[in-house]
């Protein structure tokens, strides 16, 4: 984790330096933070990935933009970002259930709860600009991103039933009791480790620059398009990959000019 980080940083520190030394005009360097509004793509006829809707999380990072001709630069991103999805209803369980429970190993069982998947990442976008207007300076990008995966967590919450039945018509009951068996599901479970570290996509959008002071600010909103199957082990685990509306607000400066 440390050695990763320390190569994505320093990838950053020689772009914008390369940058800086090698391009007429103004580069320019800034922050910005927002709301990433994630969802999780998989096949609607897989158990283990339909039905997961969007939810959000923190976005923020350090940004540059650098010119490559008249109304064209080049946006280099490092930002963290959360990612996921969010499924409410009858599922498969995933976490582990009390060892008393009798039941076989690898039986598939269902419950209704509330299951959020956190995924936060370090992520590097490469992104094409254009630029256009007049004083108010409008902008559409598109280009590919990079992601690491630096946590990855299930967060459940619910009390139910077990059924042996995606449908839920086959609860679970152990005799003498005649009622159905009620599990609290609440947990926070740990999935980094059955996950890709790294994660690549596309990424599109457009935005606002309004000067302000020494610099401008930088009104955006970003779609991703994650095309990496996010699981190892698809096969058991299903298959899904993750993408996200982006809107932030951000502070740019012009650090250096070239004649």
């Amino acid at each position: 984790m440390k050695r990763t980080g320390s190569v994505i940083l320093l990838a950053t520190a020689v772009l914008f330096i390369t940058a800086a030394a090698g391009f007429p005009d103004v580069v320019k360097l800034g922050a910005h933070a927002g709301i990433s509004i994630p969802d999780l793509r998989g096949s609607q006829t897989d158990v283990f990935t339909k039905n997961f809707t969007s939810r959000q999380g923190p976005y923020f990072g350090l940004t540059a933009d650098i010119p490559l001709a008249r109304r064209l630069s080049l946006g280099v991103d490092l930002n963290y970002t959360s990612q996921g999805g969010l499924r409410k209803g009858l599922q498969p369980i995933t976490m582990d259930l009390p060892s008393e429970l009798p039941i076989p190993p690898g039986t598939l069982i269902f419950a209704d709860f509330r299951n959020e998947t956190i995924l936060d990442y370090i992520e590097i976008p490469v992104l094409v600009r254009y630029d256009f207007g007049g004083k108010l300076r409008f902008f559409l990008e598109a280009g590919p991103y990079a992601g690491y995966l630096v946590r990855g967590k299930a967060v459940t919450e619910g009390v139910s039933a077990l059924y042996l039945d995606e449908a839920g018509t086959m609860p679970i009951i152990i005799p003498p009791a005649t009622d159905p068996l009620m599990v609290d599901l609440g947990a926070t479970t740990d999935v980094k480790d059955s996950l890709e570290p790294f994660n690549f996509g596309l990424a599109g959008g457009g935005g606002l620059r309004v000067p302000a002071g020494p610099g401008e600010v930088v009104l955006e909103a970003r779609f991703q398009l994650g095309l990496t199957t996010l699981q190892k082990h698809p096969e058991t685990d299903g298959k899904t990959q993750t993408g996200a509306v982006i809107v932030s607000l951000g502070y740019m400066l012009p650090v250096c000019r070239h004649k």
